[in-house]
C-alpha cells in the first residue's frame, strides 16, 4: 500500500486541470503516481532507469501537447493512457536500438499490455476498495491500521500512543481492528 491514504492524490481531472494552468505540483504528482509504473515497464523489457525516465518524459510531453492544444479527451484512466504511449515509444525505442537484428513483434511477448493494464486496473480497484473500507472503520482502529502498516510504527509505539498497559494489548486491539477491516472489506468486494 502506498504511504499516504488518499490525502495528496490529485484525481486524473485534476492532473489535467493542473497542466492546462502549468502547474509544477500537478508534474510532480503526475511523476509520483506513473513513474513507478513506467520504470518497471523498461526494466522488465531491457531497458534501465534512464531510458524509463526518457520514455516517461517524452509521454509526458504528449499528453501536455495534447492538452494545450485541446485534443485531449480522457476516455480511459490517464494511468492507462500514460501506459499506452511509453509502451509504443518503448517499442519504437527497441526497434530503433535493434533494428539490423530483430524485429519489433519478437518484443511484443515481453509486453504484454492488456494483461498489465488489467492487472494495474485490479489493483487500483483493490486500493480504491481498501480506502473507503478504512474510511469506514472508525477511530481507534483506523489509526492503529494507519499507524502499524503505514507508517511503520512498532506496537510499543502504538501501545503508547493510545494508551495501552503494554504492546500485546495493542497487538490484540491491533488484530481486533483487521478483522473488522477484513469483514468491511470483503463485503465490497463480493
Amino acid at each position: 500500500m502506498s504511504k499516504k491514504i488518499k490525502g495528496s492524490a490529485l484525481s486524473d481531472n485534476e492532473i489535467i486541470l493542473g497542466i492546462l494552468h502549468d502547474s509544477k505540483l500537478t508534474l510532480n504528482q503526475l511523476y509520483k503516481s506513473f513513474f513507478p509504473m513506467v520504470l518497471q515497464l523498461v526494466l522488465n523489457n531491457n531497458g534501465n532507469e534512464d531510458d524509463a525516465k526518457d520514455i516517461f518524459q517524452e509521454s509526458v510531453i504528449v499528453l501536455y501537447e495534447k492538452v494545450k492544444a485541446g485534443k485531449f479527451e480522457l476516455s480511459s484512466k490517464l494511468k492507462t493512457f500514460i501506459y499506452s504511449v511509453c509502451r509504443r515509444l518503448w517499442l519504437k525505442k527497441l526497434n530503433h536500438k535493434s533494428r539490423n537484428t530483430l524485429n519489433i513483434r519478437d518484443f511484443e511477448d515481453f509486453i504484454p499490455i492488456d494483461e498489465d493494464l488489467e492487472q494495474h486496473e485490479k489493483k487500483d480497484q483493490l486500493f480504491q476498495h481498501m480506502e473507503e473500507s478504512l474510511s469506514q472503520l472508525g477511530q481507534p482502529c483506523r489509526t492503529i491500521i494507519e499507524d502499524y502498516y503505514i507508517q511503520n510504527r512498532s506496537m510499543q509505539e502504538i501501545s503508547d500512543k493510545f494508551g495501552y498497559t503494554n504492546a500485546d494489548n495493542a497487538k490484540t486491539q491491533k488484530y481486533k481492528c483487521l478483522q473488522r477491516l477484513k469483514k468491511i472489506f470483503f463485503s465490497k468486494t463480493k
